[in-house]
């Protein structure tokens, strides 16, 4: 796709497309779940979706920098933004959805990356994507969100007192 068009893509979809995608309920119940799965680890978990990257980002495409460099650098930022970094643990994961690329990432704090590999990640990535092309957005949120938790739960458990500290607002991002 040219770079016209692209960015004429991204410039269709805005907050509104991802409100309609994921409505204040649905976010809602995503939030508590985040929320329940926090008590069952050290970690920090945020969701993310946003519509379409900023005109900043799209003008730096050319024939070196692809828009999946510009998603995965956008997700870094979200996680920056967002605090995920700067958790006591450091061990949050933001998981990342672009609509207008139909893009998946997911950012892990340093401590959860040395335990888990590329593999895992992009198997949790084409789980999710499956679903999310099937119009499950929130079943395949929810499985994500699970799959995280099980990992931070086996790398990062709660301590012996069973309490875990939440660090980070547990609300989805719409943006």
């Amino acid at each position: 796709m040219n770079k016209f068009l692209r960015i004429l893509k991204h410039r269709w979809l805005d907050s509104a497309d991802t409100h309609r995608l994921i409505p204040d309920d649905m976010a809602q119940r995503l939030a508590q779940r985040v929320a329940a799965s926090e008590t069952r680890h050290s970690g920090e978990v945020r969701l993310c979706v946003e519509a379409a990257l900023p005109l900043s980002y799209l003008w730096r495409l050319d024939r070196t920098t692809s828009v999946g460099m510009l998603t995965r650098e956008r997700a870094v930022s979200w996680f920056g933004r967002l605090g995920v970094w700067d958790t006591e643990h450091n061990n949050g994961v933001l998981i990342y959805l672009l609509l207008a690329e139909h893009a998946i990432e997911f950012v892990a704090d340093r401590a959860l990356s040395a335990h888990v590999d590329h593999a895992q990640w992009q198997a949790i990535v084409d789980r999710l994507g499956a679903r999310l092309r099937s119009g499950e957005f929130e079943d395949g949120l929810t499985q994500a969100l699970e799959e995280v938790s099980a990992l931070l739960v086996a790398h990062f458990p709660t301590g012996d007192d069973g309490v875990s500290p939440n660090e980070l607002p547990d609300s989805v991002v719409r943006a």
